[in-house]
């Protein structure tokens, strides 16, 4: 696939039962968005899924084929309850093995008499894998073919995260600006509809908030073109004046 000739799309699929339960705050995906956006690709989706093998595979299978890169988080401990690794290993029917290269990382970290069985599992990997280096905690994730996977420990997650970035095609960087007003999102509707519509290539985003007892709207503008984002903001700020608004912040 030529990844120059099409918009760069990305999903997260989020694995942990922690989390839909609300005893986790998910951390990853503002991380992993962001970083996309400075890589010129994507996020188009994110899905949040439980501890189950089937839910596993049936979710990273769709989503592989709808998007050029997949990014799972979570589910490659040492406990009972991680199955990411083995659920990934039956979509692509690859079997696990005990992988060298990640037992010695592990050992160097851990030593010898710390690398007990339960951690020796985050060694086992689908076979033909790509190893993803761990430079915090020595325990590796692994690609296979467009599928990343990778830990749930945001810290972790992190680090290894930045050391796949050299694996990804994008395109140009996303932009951003954004404009802050005192008017409701009622009176500005009409013309932000209108904007859309002439300014296809940039994506307007109206966020209402509620801060020190005033309701006010923050707009925000997305695209991959400078020219264009100064063009549509300067268009905003013209449309709220328009409605004798008042910009509170702006670029």
């Amino acid at each position: 696939m030529d990844k120059t000739a099409h918009n760069i799309t990305a999903c997260v699929v989020v694995i942990g039962n922690e989390i839909l339960s609300g005893r986790t705050q998910d951390l990853n995906i503002s991380y992993i968005g962001k970083r996309c956006d400075e890589l010129g690709i994507r996020l188009a989706e994110c899905r949040v899924i439980p501890d189950v093998t089937e839910t596993i595979m049936a979710t990273v299978d769709a989503c592989r084929r709808l998007f050029d890169y997949v990014f799972t988080t979570g589910g490659i401990g040492p406990t009972h309850d991680d199955m990411t690794t083995a659920a990934i290993a039956r979509l692509f029917n690859r079997q696990i093995e005990r992988n060298a290269t990640a037992v010695n990382a592990m050992l160097g970290y851990y030593g010898q008499d710390n690398l007990n069985e339960a951690r020796l599992k985050m060694a086992d990997i689908p076979t033909g894998a790509i190893l993803i280096d761990n430079p915090v905690s020595s325990a590796p994730g692994f690609q296979i073919e467009n599928v990343f996977v990778l830990p749930g420990v945001p810290l972790i997650m992190q680090a290894m995260f930045e050391g796949i970035t050299d694996r990804l095609i994008g395109g140009a960087p996303m932009l951003t600006g954004s404009v802050v007003t005192g008017l409701p999102e009622s009176v500005l509707a009409a013309g932000l509809s209108e904007l859309q519509n002439r300014f296809h290539e940039v994506t307007i985003g109206s966020y209402p908030f509620f801060r020190k007892g005033k309701l006010g709207v923050n707009l925000v503008m997305r695209t991959t073109s400078a020219g264009k984002l100064t063009e549509v903001t300067a268009a905003v700020k013209m449309l709220i004046k328009n409605l004798d608004g008042e910009v509170i912040k702006s670029p």
